[in-house]
């Protein structure tokens, strides 16, 4: 076991690189309960964000969403059909027009749904549930639609205060995403304390009832919060009580549904063929996964590494957790 967390590639036999990583594992009070590397490293929370943006949005929002269209606001979706369809449909009861959102322009970032729509499109981005959310709050609000991803727009204003509540500190700085909002850098166990607030809703006051409702969408549809193929809704699927949500480089974050504990893993220099084994040593180590699901995730547990075509080692995830 190294000294140093980390994820090791391993080629016909030997290790050819490492990357290493850091975890906190925090209580919805804020308390640290198990780490690894360094728990207080900053980072922007990237599209882990995303269901607590949502609960924002929802506790603006007028309308009453479906499981679909709730998971599809949490979201970074594929751009698979079921997953446009579903962003549509947020569109279509809010009373936002397509054109309204703000999303870049591009084609569906996994494979299948990438050759069935050629054209770029804002609703192809993985954000786009996201921003469909953002714009039903906007508009139930009477709030101007064209400014909603600005940092001084209330229901962006309304989300720093969210994330600054809910991760016990203001953010250290305020970025901008990949998808054009506002980003928040935060240490790696205030992501964790928000995501243990999020699997304990009534610790979030007066977003407690929203938090709620988008925390049992992702439950209850997880393949709308990424799709084929993905590690948030493999983990989902394979568990009962968990709730995941990725984010941009190497990021990815985990609620107990109920169990007053949250967990961020980052791999420090973002890459994320990484991600999925940190995060599934760490669940394991933590004693979330059942035998079962361990065995149903062993492809993001323990990604191949390939070598004409075919597997010839894999990523493995050698740490422990302090604490």
């Amino acid at each position: 076991m190294s000294d140093v967390p980390v994820v090791r590639v391993i080629r016909s036999g030997v290790e050819e690189s490492v990357h290493v990583v850091d975890v906190a594992v925090a209580a919805a009070s804020g308390r640290l309960i198990a780490f690894a590397g360094d728990p207080d490293r900053p980072l922007f929370a990237r599209s882990s964000m995303k269901p607590l943006q949502a609960s924002v949005s929802l506790s603006f929002a007028a309308a009453a969403f479906e499981d679909r269209e709730v998971a599809v606001m949490c979201a970074s979706h594929n751009g698979e059909p079921v997953h446009l369809e579903a962003v549509r449909s947020v569109l279509a009861r809010a009373g936002v027009p397509e054109a309204a959102l703000q999303t870049p322009a591009v084609r569906p970032m996994e494979d299948e749904a990438r050759a069935a729509a050629p054209e770029r499109l804002p609703i192809n981005s993985d954000c786009s549930g996201k921003h469909a959310g953002m714009l039903a709050a906007a508009h139930s609000k009477g709030w101007p639609l064209e400014s909603y991803r600005t940092p001084r727009h209330p229901l962006q204003q309304a989300i720093h205060e969210a994330v600054t509540k809910g991760g016990n500190e203001p953010p250290s700085h305020v970025g901008v995403d990949g998808c054009g909002v506002p980003v928040h850098r935060l240490p790696l166990r205030a992501m964790a304390t928000i995501f243990a607030r999020l699997g304990e809703p009534q610790t979030l006051g007066s977003l407690a009832p929203h938090a709620a409702r988008a925390i049992r969408a992702m439950r209850a549809q997880p393949y709308l919060v990424a799709g084929r193929g993905r590690l948030d809704t493999a983990v989902m699927q394979a568990t009962e009580n968990l709730v995941v949500k990725g984010g941009a480089e190497g990021l990815s974050c985990a609620a107990v549904v109920g169990g007053s504990l949250g967990i961020a893993v980052r791999v420090r220099d973002g890459s994320s063929r990484a991600t999925g084994p940190a995060l599934l040593r760490t669940l394991k180590l933590l004693g979330l996964l059942a035998p079962g699901a361990l065995e149903t995730l062993t492809a993001h547990r323990r990604p191949p590494v390939l070598g004409g075509g075919e597997p010839v080692g894999e990523l493995v995830a050698d740490f422990a957790l302090r604490g």
